[in-house]
């Protein structure tokens, strides 16, 4: 089957201009329209969308994913390489994009509906759908100045949604309106991924790349840098995020000129036979040691510890306070230890931050080491989520007096 997108080796270019020459003068003087810089957006990249599937692009901001969405659409033009799509297509970039403030919502539907390509008799046959979608049947007739900006881009969705397309181009369009419209857009977005449409969504909530995407691209400074199943790439793509990070603390910690009164070591995760746990069965225990220095006399230190998931999920989170342990007097140093008995999360890669503060101001740390260590759970793939809960199934006959019997 022919993919419905296609990239191959593109390249693109804006042209900065440091200064633009006005004068006929100027221009044959220099020989040229002005001083400018060229910068790559996309160097090179290529891959290929398959009907019917749902493709994420992440990267950090202005690594170029955008650019590629609006290549795919048509609104830009490659410098060099060739861009292919089969398919009608809708583009949930700039929501929008061609609304007058001046109109009522009633006319910017037809004046929208007709920029994105649908006839006044295709508009009229779905005006009522589009309202409603949009929830502004009591605001439909007011001029769009009147909108809030969730309105508004509740009514820039509702219409783009309506064309009918069969590829669906989005970019971090899901923060319009409230929570409740908000997954009102992600059970249409399934809907249309179950009817067998395709996406290319743009979007930094890697936990929803993972959940609703087939495949997946990471791009960087204008490259493709990895492309791959969602739980792969996104692991690699945090993993990088981390390292970056844990570089950044460092040269902080480096260039600082006191010590701070607690210091904190290098953390320990130890598995059940005291080696370092890097890969654990789901369930297997867990030991956290977090040696100290001491510098000058704090009152009461309270040490904590978070485990966060590599998508940001928070799995658990405790200190020595909630947990009983007093730390009146530490004394010059020692390890702090926490054991996890038993730890039932599920496959993926997590992240350990470990931080101390005083008992008077826990949101100050003295000293903390974020998401600064990492483990895998192996993952056996019979389950999803974070935990593994224990659980049976049973076949047990209907006692219910409440229901009715069917025949079969």
């Amino acid at each position: 089957m022919a993919p419905a997108i296609a990239l191959e080796d593109v390249h693109k270019r804006y042209r900065i201009y440091r200064e633009r020459y006005r004068s006929l003068k100027e221009i044959v003087v220099h020989r040229r329209f002005g001083d400018w810089e060229d910068r790559w957006a996309l160097r090179g990249v290529s891959f290929e969308v398959e009907p019917g599937s749902t493709f994420g692009l992440i990267g950090p901001n202005g690594a170029g994913k955008s650019t590629t969405l609006k290549l795919i659409a048509g609104i830009l033009r490659p410098d060099r390489g060739r861009v292919s799509v089969r398919g009608k297509t809708a583009a949930l970039i700039e929501l929008g994009a061609g609304f007058q403030l001046e109109y009522t919502g009633r006319e910017n539907i037809y004046l929208n509906g007709s920029l994105l390509g649908l006839s006044r008799r295709e508009i009229n046959r779905k005006l009522k759908d589009i309202v409603g979608f949009a929830e502004l049947e009591e605001h439909i007739d007011a001029p769009l100045r009147t909108y809030s900006s969730g309105m508004y881009m509740r009514l820039g969705f509702a219409v783009a949604i309506h064309v009918d397309p069969e590829i669906l181009l989005v970019d971090e369009i899901l923060a319009v309106g409230d929570e409740a419209f908000q997954r009102k857009c992600i059970d249409w977005l399934e809907g249309f991924q179950r009817r067998g449409g395709t996406i290319v969504m743009v979007s930094h909530s890697l936990a929803t790349v993972r959940q609703m995407c087939t495949r997946t691209a990471w791009i960087e400074h204008g490259d493709l840098v990895r492309l791959g199943p969602p739980a792969e790439v996104v692991g690699a793509y945090l993993d990088q995020v981390r390292e970056s990070r844990l570089d950044e603390q460092q040269e902080r910690r480096a260039h600082a000129l006191d010590r701070p009164d607690i210091e904190l070591g290098e953390v320990r995760l130890l598995d059940a036979s005291g080696r370092p746990a890097r890969i654990l069965e789901p369930g297997e225990p867990l030991r956290i040691e977090i040696p100290y220095r001491c510098h000058r006399r704090v009152e009461r230190p309270v040490f904590g510890v978070m485990i966060h998931r590599n998508d940001g999920v928070l799995v658990h989170g405790t200190n020595t306070r909630e947990g009983g342990l007093a730390l009146d007097s530490i004394g010059e140093g020692g390890v702090i230890c926490l054991n996890y008995p038993s730890l039932p999360l599920l496959g993926g890669t997590y992240l350990v931050t470990v931080a101390v503060a005083p008992a008077s101001d826990l949101g100050n740390p003295i000293d903390h080491h974020e998401q600064r260590y990492s483990f895998r759970v192996r993952d056996h793939g019979a389950e999803i989520g974070v935990v593994s809960a224990s659980h049976d199934w049973r076949l047990e006959p209907d006692r219910s007096p409440h229901l009715g019997r069917s025949r079969v």
